[in-house]
Order: C-alpha cells, then structure tokens, then sequence
C-alpha cells in the first residue's frame, strides 16, 4: 500500500505546474492601471467625512497679519524690523533674509520661548 502511493506520488508530482505570483499595484500613481483613477478618487470622495470641501481653519490669518503688522509698526516705526539682532523691551528679534524669505526670530528674554515668523518673498 506505501509503494502504491508513493509511486503514485512520484507519477503525478512530475504534472503538477506552479506560477509565480506577479504583484500589480492597483493605484495609477504606483504603477497601477489608468483606468482605476477615477474608481479610486470616487471611493475616497464617499468616505469622506467632510460636508464642506473648503477649509476654513486659516480664516483668522489675515487678523494676524495685521496685528502683527500694526505691532512692529508701533515698536520700529516700518513694517517690520530692521535686518540683524535688535531688542524692545522683553523681547529680542533677530532679522534676516533667506531663501524662503524675510525670516524674523522672536526670544522672550524672560520665560526664554522663542517663536519663528517666515514671511515668504514675494
């Protein structure tokens, strides 16, 4: 009985044929089919938990800017202050020009917290 299955074994493993698994991305931005765009876009567009497709967490920027604005305008008498290292009362800025921009550092000289503004050129 053991050597009529293996014989059988032996016979019939010599049939049996194996693929490679081959992976084939889905997404169109990985390598995947073109045609899955507009089938992926339309899945994630219905679970989207968001009624309003615009954000309005930065409403209150422009508030900001004019208070920032209207601060140095009353310590440095310009827009902004002066390029390099100056102090006014608890405060000491550091001013100067990078490839992002105008970049001002802003020391609390008493707690010692430090903020960083980057207005962006132009």
């Amino acid at each position: 009985m053991r050597t009529l299955f293996l014989v059988l074994f032996l016979t019939f493993s010599g049939y049996s044929f194996g693929q490679q698994l081959v992976y084939t991305p889905v997404n169109p931005a990985f390598g995947g089919d073109p045609f899955n765009y507009t089938w992926l876009l339309n899945s994630a567009n219905s679970q989207n938990p968001f009624e309003n497709d615009s954000f309005t967490g930065f409403d209150n920027l422009s508030g900001l800017n004019s208070s920032l604005g209207n601060q140095f305008t009353n310590q440095f008498g310009g827009g902004t202050p002066p390029l390099g290292t100056s102090q006014s009362g608890n405060f000491e800025y550091e001013v100067f020009e990078s490839t992002e921009g105008l970049v001002i550092n802003v020391l609390d000289i008493l707690t010692g917290e430090q903020t960083q503004i980057i207005v962006p050129n132009g």
